[in-house]
């Protein structure tokens, strides 16, 4: 049998025959018609309209327990509508922009901006949510008129499998290919001389990510993380902050990036958000055993969070699990939604984000000390400001700044698909999702078209007296 090594190679091989053949297709035919990009999109939709069941079942394979009511809400709804509303726009996204010319150098000329396709992007998708973090990309990368190469994660074994042996089904090897991870493959797939780079992922490999594609002189969109907080705000009815907050927490159960990392509240709020808590939850999870909740994704995320918890507690914070039995389930790696109080600053909960199903909740008195404290840490994926007071929110949208912003709620403004989606700092750098998805994935290509008859020829050498009149007339 091949060892480590060789089957490293062997795949390297595939990788770079995989990208020698989409790049001799993007020379043969460099620019897609509406048309063809249009039937791409809708081929798209339509395997994910076709394997739907299939889809949701390798996902929770994959977690060991993931609600398919999750999935159907967070994955392929919003591949599927992001879809429709990609074809709605996409003859106006490609139309060439016209662009002011100075009439005075140029007169006559025209100037134009024409978006082109870039031509083979890369994708390394995470296992969170591996269906909308492969496929939303895949329809604005074809929408620009590219090709693709995606590199699933290694606990999406059972998804990328069935991606690697459906797809082909429905886009040739010269336009989409899947590739699962066997060992070393990111690092290999990053190396790769793409025309774009996406990688949604964990800030620590964005780094690596980054340097590998810099070897390139690759461009790169990096989706990372971050310890996004809720604003709780002192008019803001604390029941309703509650539903919401808990909503968006535990869903996935924690597993996202955009979710609310932990929540600041007026000290006087936090009692009644405790007891709302221990109302809201246990009505909608009944227990661990629910196939509404969904797993931890590998036993190393269990056992990480299960430490963050222990080292609160044995600090002095009061860890309170929010549904009846027991708190967690080592056999189905599942972890009771949780509320922490008074977690030390230096702590792991308050340190690193979170990533699972556990909320410590803050205590401020003055507002200003929680826009401090937020300031003083990595800029975060989002902020959710919780406020009926205009002047308030745009306060907290003024003076902390992050990728993106849901008012009194969280999470949403992901799910709108005419606004950008993307970090900031060590959140991440660009976008997609909307027209700047369209705009990522193509070159906005400056086209200049000189008149009939040039007015510079006025100022070709030997320079004269006419030249010099010409330039005092420009630079007067």
């Amino acid at each position: 049998m091949p060892d480590v090594a060789e089957n490293r190679e062997l795949k390297n091989a595939e990788l770079a025959a995989a990208l020698a053949l989409q790049r001799a297709a993007c020379l043969a035919h460099p620019v897609p018609t509406l048309a063809e990009r249009k039937r791409d999109l809708q081929t798209l939709q339509r395997f994910i309209r076709e394997h739907k069941d299939a889809l949701c079942e390798a996902i929770s394979a994959d977690y060991g327990n993931r609600s398919r009511h999750e999935t159907l809400l967070a994955e392929i709804f919003p591949a599927i509508d992001g879809i429709t509303h990609v074809l709605k726009h996409l003859k106006k996204w490609m139309r060439p922009q016209r662009r002011g010319v100075d009439w005075r150098n140029f007169p006559g000329a025209r100037n134009r901006v024409m978006p082109q396709p870039l031509g083979v992007v890369g994708v390394i998708v995470p296992w969170n949510f591996p269906v909308n973090l492969s496929l939303v990309p895949l329809t604005y990368i074809f929408a620009a008129g590219n090709r693709a190469m995606v590199k699933m994660s290694e606990n999406s074994r059972h998804l990328a499998r069935l991606l690697i042996d459906t797809m082909p089904a429905y886009f040739p090897p010269e336009k989409l290919q899947f590739f699962d991870e066997t060992g070393g493959v990111g690092i290999d797939f990053s190396q790769l001389p793409f025309d774009h780079l996406l990688f949604t992922g964990s800030g620590q490999t964005g780094r690596a990510v980054m340097a590998a594609a810099a070897r390139n002189l690759c461009p790169v969109t990096l989706e990372l993380g971050g310890k996004a907080p809720a604003i709780v705000c002192a008019d803001f009815d604390v029941r309703t902050a509650a539903e919401r907050i808990l909503f968006v927490k535990y869903l996935n159960a924690g597993q996202i990036c955009t979710s609310v990392d932990h929540a600041w509240l007026p000290e006087a709020s936090i009692a009644a958000f405790v007891d709302h808590a221990r109302q809201i939850m246990p009505a909608r999870y009944a227990g661990l055993n629910t196939p509404d909740y969904t797993s931890i994704i590998d036993a190393a995320a269990f056992e990480r969070l299960l430490q963050a918890l222990d080292e609160a507690r044995t600090r002095g914070a009061q860890v309170i699990s929010l549904l009846p039995g027991p708190a967690y389930d080592r056999a189905t790696r599942k972890i009771a939604p949780h509320i922490v109080l008074d977690a030390p600053e230096d702590s792991l909960l308050l340190t690193r984000e979170i990533f699972g199903p556990i909320l410590p909740l803050r205590g401020y008195t003055n507002l200003e000390s929680v826009i401090d404290s937020i300031n003083a840490g990595p800029r975060p994926l989002a902020i959710y400001p919780f406020s009926n007071d205009a002047r308030t929110v745009q306060l907290l949208i003024d003076r902390v700044m992050s990728g993106g912003v849901s008012v009194n709620d969280a999470l949403y403004h992901v799910g709108q698909h005419d606004l950008p989606f993307g970090g900031v700092g060590e959140s991440g750098m660009g976008h997609y999702h909307g027209v700047e998805g369209f705009h990522t994935f193509s070159k906005l290509r400056p086209v200049f078209y000189q008149a009939r008859y040039s007015a510079l020829t006025l100022l070709w050498p030997p320079y004269g007296k006419l030249a010099s009149r010409v330039l005092a007339f420009l630079t007067r």
